[in-house]
């Protein structure tokens, strides 16, 4: 009994980690681990996990063969497959999921039958970039009880379910993430991935358009151009196990090789990654951290291409499209905008005491 939390990667494990501070001997749950975690080619990121002092109570252990469509079918209908045990032989009274990824989706969607309540957090955001719109809304359909980021995703997720019952509106626990991380020291950073944050630098993120994943080959060329001729330092975190990634990990890497000023990072965790954007000059590429982040930083964000597009966004967030002229324009034309207040439309980092508040009733 009790409650199940599902994680499939790090980017997720890191959301979790204000509530899963607070629910420490209150509230009975169990750490379900799959997805990336348990891939040697995302970075084995369990240990993540381990090492930031939480036990993992299950291992569901799907293989992540490769990015391609049918990968991508076959991945999720393995993890439907795998759940489909997993489900049969536990007994919770509660799952609880996070965002909009297709092996959560797929997890989440193999315990239907066994008519476990769901609570889903961070539905109704829209994203017209990327297929995991449908992924995210269909987990909303799944779900019991419903913590969303902004009022907006509230009245989304109202309009989806059909009625306005158990939906709450949070904030963002990655807002509640920020205000919970202690920062690493320059010299920290510097030796656990190798890189100099006190001299100026940009962040960079970029994930392929799922919705229009045909496009990948295209967009990365462009990406290419860019990065072989920038002359600024950039701090690059690698994509996600997405449709066609392989394509942009594979021009990253090859412009690693051209340009010294490129630096390649797999993941730099919650920590690593607030650190970075504490010290970046800004942010471009079409990472949600962008979004949802980094005007707590009070940074700049160039949120390039389609992905992205349909969430709510502050005034940091300087919207372009995926043509090298244009971002470079903008790029000039952020030094000479006004500076940044830090104010997140994405809450006040009390995210985890209302989801709290809630959990405890049904568990």
């Amino acid at each position: 009994m009790g409650l199940a939390i599902l994680t499939s990667s790090r980017a997720d494990f890191g959301y979790y980690l204000p509530l899963l501070n607070l629910l420490k001997n209150k509230i009975n749950y169990d750490l379900v681990v799959f997805g990336t975690h348990l891939s040697k080619k995302h970075g084995f990121t369990k240990n993540y996990i381990i090492e930031s002092g939480y036990k993992i109570k299950h291992e569901v252990n799907v293989d992540i063969i490769g990015d391609s469509s049918s990968d991508i079918s076959k991945i999720i209908g393995n993890t439907f497959l795998k759940f489909a045990d997993f489900w049969g032989k536990t007994n919770y009274d509660m799952i609880l999921c996070i965002g909009d990824r297709y092996e959560m989706f797929a997890a989440v969607s193999a315990s239907l039958p066994f008519n476990i309540k769901i609570g889903h957090i961070s539905g109704g955001e829209e994203t017209f970039g990327a297929i995991d719109n449908i992924y995210r809304h269909s987990l909303t359909l799944m779900s019991y009880i419903h913590f969303t980021n902004t009022k907006l995703n509230s009245d989304r997720v109202s309009q989806i379910i059909g009625s306005s019952k158990n939906i709450f509106h949070t904030g963002s626990l990655g807002v509640d993430n920020i205000v919970q991380t202690k920062l690493y020291t320059s010299q920290d950073f510097k030796e656990l991935f190798n890189f100099n944050i006190d001299s100026p630098f940009l962040l960079f993120t970029f994930h392929p358009e799922t919705v229009n994943y045909k496009s990948t080959q295209m967009h990365v060329e462009t990406i290419r151009d860019l990065l072989s001729e920038i002359d600024q330092t950039v701090l690059v975190t690698m994509p996600n196990a997405d449709t066609s990634s392989s394509f942009v990990r594979n021009v990253l890497h090859e412009v690693s090789k051209v340009n010294d000023k490129i630096f390649l990072v797999e993941s730099l965790g919650s920590r690593g990654y607030y650190t970075a954007l504490d010290k970046c000059d800004f942010v471009f590429g079409n990472s949600s951290s962008g979004i949802i982040e980094a005007a707590s930083f009070s940074k700049y964000v160039i949120n390039i291409g389609k992905r992205q597009l349909g969430r709510e966004y502050g005034n940091n967030i300087i919207h372009c499209k995926i043509d090298k002229k244009e971002i470079i324009a903008v790029m000039k034309n952020i030094k000479k905008m006004p500076k940044l207040d830090g104010k997140n439309i994405y809450g006040d980092g009390n995210a985890r005491y209302k989801i709290f508040k809630e959990l405890k009733k049904w568990v």
